[in-house]
């Protein structure tokens, strides 16, 4: 993991939150929805199955926790968890709490109007709070 680089893309499109045990924890820049994504600082990994068996189930542990307690928090109806890469081939995993009555729902969030980008002041207040949440979570085996 000493190699990581994480994509010139995520960088435009996110914020850092934290690093959690395998994975960097970034907002992305879409105030329509809480909307985490996981990168693994796994370098070359592009699927899932690219990661060692341990590092694939830390994924998902970290992605779990996270999700679960964002989702508690937001009121969400449903979390959304997936890994698309059509556009960025760089393992990431997106964890999005979903809304009956967000900007999308039903359907998915990519492709769905303009995204609305954080200001400062709403940007400082969702990274709080994800690192409040995050705090509390225990994250390792």
């Amino acid at each position: 993991m000493t190699d990581f680089a994480l994509d010139p893309r995520l960088v435009d499109d996110s914020y850092p939150i934290t690093e959690l045990p395998l994975c960097q924890l970034r907002l992305m820049d879409d105030a329509r929805y809480a909307w985490l994504v996981l990168i693994p600082r796994c370098e070359g990994a592009v699927e899932v199955f690219d990661m060692s068996e341990d590092d694939q189930q830390q994924m998902w542990r970290e992605a779990s926790r996270v999700g679960q307690a964002l989702k508690a928090h937001q009121g969400g109806d449903k979390l959304n968890v997936a890994t698309l890469g059509n556009m960025v081939a760089q393992l990431h995993l997106h964890v999005i709490v979903r809304k009956k009555d967000d900007a999308a729902w039903p359907g998915p969030v990519w492709g769905q109007g303009q995204a609305a980008p954080y200001d400062k002041s709403s940007l400082a207040t969702m990274r709080d709070t994800v690192l409040a949440l995050v705090s509390g979570l225990k994250l390792d085996k």
